[in-house]
């Protein structure tokens, strides 16, 4: 890992600790978000921290697994990391489902924190 730039390295960190979180416990997202934290899901726009946690807590599945596709990681000019995510999800008995998410880290009281999330299912319903 060594031979990443950090940026990398900590988007990369961060990524597999997000979905690892969702995977298992999504009531313990909270802790990567902040007050000033906004999520777009699927065209729903959520700020806050609370908001944020209780709409990823109530989606309607009991159970789900993320596999990573691939992720890009860049160095913002104000020191942030952004992050693209694509991967598949399966939640429940449902098929399995791509997704596209982004988010942007900033470093806050030394740690690493989303400040803004955005989530699509790649679904293309042309009707």
């Amino acid at each position: 890992m060594g031979d990443k730039p950090i940026w990398e390295q900590i988007g990369s960190s961060f990524i597999q600790h997000y979905y690892q979180l969702f995977d298992n416990d999504r009531t313990q997202l909270g802790a990567i978000y902040i007050d000033a934290s906004c999520l777009t899901w699927e065209g729903q726009q959520f700020q806050g921290k609370t908001a944020i946690v209780e709409k990823l807590s109530s989606l309607p599945f009991q159970k789900i697994q993320h596999s990573i596709t691939a992720q890009d990681h860049q160095p913002t000019p104000d020191s942030c990391i952004i992050s693209m995510v694509v991967g598949q999800l399966k939640a429940d008995e449902d098929p399995i489902m791509g997704f596209h998410q982004m988010f942007l880290l900033k470093n806050i009281n030394d740690a690493w924190v989303c400040t803004n999330d955005m989530f699509r299912l790649a679904l293309h319903n042309f009707g």
